[in-house]
C-alpha cells in the first residue's frame, strides 16, 4: 500500500497533525457531546490519553481560551491609563530605576482616550471600546502582571510553558493531561495562527516530556477552505470503511512493535495520532466550516482571520475542546518599536470587535460561565518613546496589563496598579507562575500536586513557584 492510498499520520515539529485512518468507527454522537466510551481504551488497553478525567476539587471553568496578543501590546495604551506621561510628554521621567532593552527618550503619553466604562466604571482606552463597552463588568483586568525579562522567545516560553530558559510542556498540555478532553473526535489542545507561526514556533505548545498526545494541534487560520486549514482531512483516495481496514492492519504491527519494546511514549503517540487523524475526518470539517452559521452571527465576528477564528473557537468549544490558543498573527506583530499609534490601532481593530462578539456569543449561549478567557501577551512596553523614531515603545517586563472573563473569574474588577507612569507593577504583583498557579485553581486544580514524573523528579507547570490570587477569583 502507497503513502497515497493509506496517507500518514502524526505530530509534525509545528503541532500539525498529518490526517489518516484508524481502527475507531466514525461517532455517531451529537456535536459538543463528551465521549469518553469512543476511546476508553487506547494501544494494548490502555486507558486513551484524552479521556475525560476529573480535577482535584470542584471546578469554576471546564474549558480555557488564551488569546495570545504576541509581540507584547502597550498596557499605558489598553487598560493601564497613565494621565501622568501626559504632563511629562517629551520630558525625561522622574524615575531612575527605569531601565529599558535600548536607548529611549523622554516619556511617550499614548495617543489614545481612555474613557469609563460599565457599572464598574473600569477605563479602557479606545482601542478597545467596543469589548469594554458590552463587557468591562465581566472581565478581570490585571494591571500588575511582571516577567523575568525584556526579550521575546524567553517571555513566551514563560507565558506558555512556565519557564523561560527551556520549553517544557505547555499550559494546554498540562490542562490537557489533567483534563483530558471531553470530545474524542478532536485535539484537546487547538492552536490557531493566521499565516504562520509564533516566535519559537511549536515550542510555545509543545507537550515537551509529557506524552505527545497532549501537544496543541496547529491550525492556520488564514484559510477559509476546511482542506487547507487541517491538511488531508479528506482523503481522495479511499472510503472510511477502506481506511478503517487499512489502519487495522497498521495498528496491529504497531502494537506488536511496541510489545516488544516496552513502553516507548514515540511509538504510543504515533498509535493515538492515527487513532485520533481517522476521528478528525467525521467532525474536523464540520466544526471548522462556518458556512452555516447565520449571518448575523457572521458579520458581528467579521469576515477576517481573527472573527473566523474566534468562530471557530466559539464551535470548537461546543464540541469540548479543553484548550484553545489564538495568536495575532505569526512573527511578533505588537512588537510595536514604531509607529505605535498606526500599528496597535490597526491591531485592536481586528480583535475588537471579533472580541466583543465572541463574549457577547459565549454569554448567550450559556457557556462564559464555565469558560475562561484569557487576555494578553508576554510582556508589556515602556511608557517612554524609543530611539531613534520617537514613534514606539520598547519591551517592559516589570508591569503589563491581562484581563480574564469567564470561568470563575471576577468580573468589573481590576486587581494591582503599576507606578504612575506604567512602568512597573507595585501593588498587588501578579508573576506569571501566579497567574498560572490561578488557572489551574480555577480548572479545580492544586498547582502544586498536577505533576508528572520525569527524569527523576516531579514536575509542574509552576515549577517550585506561584500562588493562587483569590482576589482574582469570583
Amino acid at each position: 500500500m502507497g503513502i497515497g492510498l493509506l496517507g500518514l499520520a502524526g505530530v509534525l515539529a509545528d503541532g500539525r497533525l498529518l490526517m489518516a485512518a484508524s481502527s475507531a468507527k466514525p461517532s455517531s454522537a451529537k456535536p459538543g457531546a463528551a465521549e469518553p466510551r469512543a476511546a476508553e481504551t487506547g494501544s494494548a488497553g490502555k486507558i486513551a490519553p484524552l479521556s475525560p478525567r476529573g480535577p482535584h476539587f470542584p471546578a469554576r471553568a471546564r474549558q480555557v481560551v488564551h488569546l495570545f496578543m504576541n509581540g507584547g501590546p502597550s498596557q499605558v495604551d489598553t487598560f493601564d491609563p497613565k494621565p501622568a506621561l501626559a504632563k511629562y510628554h517629551g520630558q525625561p521621567l522622574p524615575n531612575p530605576n527605569l531601565r529599558t532593552e535600548r536607548k529611549t527618550s523622554g516619556a511617550f503619553r499614548s495617543p489614545f482616550k481612555f474613557e469609563k466604562y460599565g457599572a464598574s466604571g473600569i477605563e479602557v482606552s479606545e482601542l478597545f471600546g467596543k469589548t469594554a463597552a458590552a463587557h468591562i463588568d465581566d472581565m478581570c483586568i490585571i494591571r500588575s502582571m511582571h516577567a523575568d525579562v525584556p526579550n521575546h522567545e524567553p517571555s513566551l516560553w514563560l507565558m506558555n510553558c512556565g519557564d523561560g530558559r527551556m520549553p517544557r510542556p505547555s499550559v494546554g498540555s498540562w490542562v490537557t493531561y489533567g483534563l483530558g478532553s471531553e470530545n474524542q473526535n478532536l485535539p484537546g489542545f487547538i492552536v490557531m495562527c493566521p499565516a504562520g507561526l509564533p516566535v519559537t514556533g511549536a515550542l510555545n505548545w509543545r507537550s515537551a516530556f509529557l506524552p505527545g498526545a497532549y501537544q496543541g494541534t496547529y491550525i492556520d487560520s488564514q484559510h477559509t477552505d476546511v482542506t487547507k486549514l487541517v491538511e488531508h482531512v479528506k482523503s481522495p483516495a479511499a472510503s472510511l470503511d477502506q481506511q478503517r481496514k487499512q489502519l487495522d492492519l497498521v495498528r496491529k504491527l504497531n502494537e506488536k512493535h511496541l510489545s516488544q519494546r516496552g513502553d516507548d511514549p514515540q511509538l504510543e503517540a504515533r498509535i493515538q495520532s492515527f487513532e485520533l487523524a481517522f476521528r478528525m475526518q467525521t467532525e474536523a470539517a464540520d466544526v471548522f466550516d462556518i458556512s452555516g452559521e447565520p449571518q448575523a452571527v457572521r458579520d458581528a465576528y467579521g469576515s477576517g482571520p481573527i472573527g473566523r477564528q474566534l468562530l471557530m473557537t466559539r464551535r470548537l468549544l461546543e464540541r469540548g475542546v479543553r484548550f484553545i490558543q489564538l495568536y495575532s498573527g505569526n512573527f511578533q506583530p505588537w512588537d510595536n518599536h514604531s509607529n505605535l499609534e498606526k500599528d496597535h490601532r490597526r491591531l485592536a481593530g481586528e480583535w475588537d470587535g471579533p472580541i466583543a462578539a465572541f463574549l457577547t456569543d459565549l454569554k448567550q449561549r450559556g457557556m462564559l460561565d464555565t469558560t475562561l478567557v484569557m487576555w494578553g501577551g508576554e510582556f508589556g512596553r515602556t511608557p517612554v518613546a524609543e530611539l531613534p523614531e520617537l514613534s514606539g515603545r520598547d519591551h517592559n517586563h516589570y508591569g503589563f496589563s491581562m484581563w480574564l472573563a469567564g470561568g470563575g473569574a471576577k468580573g468589573g474588577y481590576v486587581h494591582g496598579a503599576t507606578d504612575e507612569f506604567g512602568f512597573a507593577a507595585v501593588e498587588d504583583k501578579v508573576h506569571v507562575h501566579d497567574l498560572h498557579a490561578t488557572v489551574l485553581a480555577l480548572l479545580g486544580f492544586d498547582h502544586e500536586k498536577l505533576v508528572y514524573r520525569h527524569a527523576g523528579r516531579d514536575f509542574r507547570l509552576t515549577d517550585v513557584h506561584g500562588r493562587v490570587v483569590q482576589e482574582l477569583i469570583a
